[in-house]
């Protein structure tokens, strides 16, 4: 089992595919939390070059609140990480984590139905790119 699902989209700025996957993920009731410039922060704390890179932390609030509810430490696992990256073909891929795989470790019952509802929103978030 793969831990991501993933598509390549066209596009000539970062900034318009985020922009893109964010919209998509406010269609599936997802907010940003977290923005991390994986390229910025490579360039300011190690002074080395790299591709354009964002980590998108999203966070549906009905549904982790009740992962939270059915384990108190899955917050270890939030919020739902996706990446925006430019491909060498010119393009970006968007690839979300896939909650089934991560829950998996965790192995609690009570989460198994939620995590498969976080799988289908964020597969839908990615399909509608």
């Amino acid at each position: 089992m793969s831990y991501y699902f993933s598509k390549t989209v066209s596009g000539k700025r970062l900034e318009d595919v985020i922009a893109r996957v964010t919209d998509a993920l406010k269609e599936q009731g997802f907010g940003i939390l977290t923005e991390i410039d994986v390229r910025a922060t490579m360039k300011k704390k190690l002074n080395e070059e790299f591709r354009d890179y964002h980590i998108l932390g999203a966070c549906n609030p009905p549904l982790a609140h009740q992962a939270l509810l059915g384990e108190d430490k899955i917050g270890t696992m939030l919020p739902c990480n996706v990446i925006v990256q430019a491909t060498e073909s010119g393009g970006f891929e968007v690839a979300a984590v896939d909650p089934v795989a991560s829950m998996q470790a965790v192995g609690n019952p009570k989460l198994e139905g939620l995590a498969s509802a976080v799988r289908d929103k964020l597969k839908a978030v990615i399909d509608a790119l």
